[in-house]
């Protein structure tokens, strides 16, 4: 007789989970993407920077709000999970 092999348990997606958390990260992504163009602009008016040193200003920013974007995802998704424990 032959055994079959167990099956593994299934992880269901929580769409209502996931959908809040990406509708969450669109709308605080756009305030945090927008800010760091802007005071990167901002900054290198205030130093008094050229064009190249404001496009470095703002991707240093533009990277930064990554940083904060990844950090947002993680932390919502241990509060909304997306998979239901089986």
């Amino acid at each position: 007789m032959s055994q079959l092999p167990a099956s593994k348990p299934t992880r269901e997606i929580v769409w209502p989970s996931v959908v809040t958390v990406i509708s969450a990260a669109i709308l605080i992504g756009a305030e945090v993407f927008g800010a760091a163009f802007a005071g990167g602009w901002a900054l290198a008016i205030l130093f008094g920077l050229d064009d190249t040193g404001a496009h470095i200003l703002q991707a240093v920013l533009f990277a930064l709000g990554v940083l904060i974007m990844v950090a947002f995802i993680r932390a919502a998704q241990r509060i909304e999970p997306f998979f239901k424990r089986a």
